[in-house]
């Protein structure tokens, strides 16, 4: 039998304790759990392509490895592929709108061209998707400070709390916009990131 240190002992009273209340609130309010699909205990979950953890939220491993194993696109569908399948991770890239802009303006109709711009751009948007960090859980009853940004062609926030990364957040500016002032788009920049956080 194996010795158990006090830490160990509170930490499973602690998930026990609050197993047994998640049962009773499912119970009170007439929701049901197969136990099989169940699990307790764990560290770390999968959740919808991501890993959490007590130390926050990250890219899945396995979609890190396909990002990286993505062949180059040959054709508009291929590329479309590829960019949905990395824009549902733009919260862990910064700037992600500006990385992927070049591949994102070869989807307009007529526009597809694979030359070596878009071989670099597709080379980069793998690494930044490989070096993605590990984003912290939101606690809602502290402050969060919110950084906003507005380079030439697109806008970028990023929402920390605690000095650890929550979130980030990037748009491409229309042509038209771009050509504004820099307080202009700055000002854009903190009218967007209100709306997304």
């Amino acid at each position: 039998m194996k010795r158990m240190n006090h830490t160990h002992v509170i930490v499973s009273y602690s998930h026990c304790n609050f197993n047994s209340r998640t049962t009773l609130k499912i119970s009170k309010h007439k929701l049901f759990a197969k136990l099989s699909k169940c699990s307790f205990g764990l560290q770390q979950v999968y959740y919808l392509g991501h890993n959490v953890s007590g130390l926050g939220v990250a890219i899945n491993k396995n979609k890190v490895q396909a990002v990286l194993d993505w062949p180059c696109p040959k054709n508009l569908k291929q590329l479309r592929g590829f960019l949905g399948f990395t824009i549902y991770y733009r919260r862990f890239i910064k700037q992600y709108a500006m990385v992927a802009a070049l591949l994102a303006n070869l989807l307009k109709k007529d526009n597809f061209k694979w030359d070596d711009f878009a071989h670099a751009s597709f080379a980069a948007l793998k690494i930044v998707v490989t070096q993605a960090p590990i984003l912290a859980l939101p606690d809602f009853s502290k402050p969060f400070v919110l950084e906003t940004n507005a380079l030439g062609m697109g806008i970028g926030a990023v929402l920390n709390q605690d000095h650890h990364l929550v979130t980030f957040f990037s748009k491409k500016l229309t042509a038209s916009m771009q050509k504004q002032s820099a307080y202009t788009r700055e000002f854009y920049a903190h009218y967007k990131k209100n709306a997304n956080f």
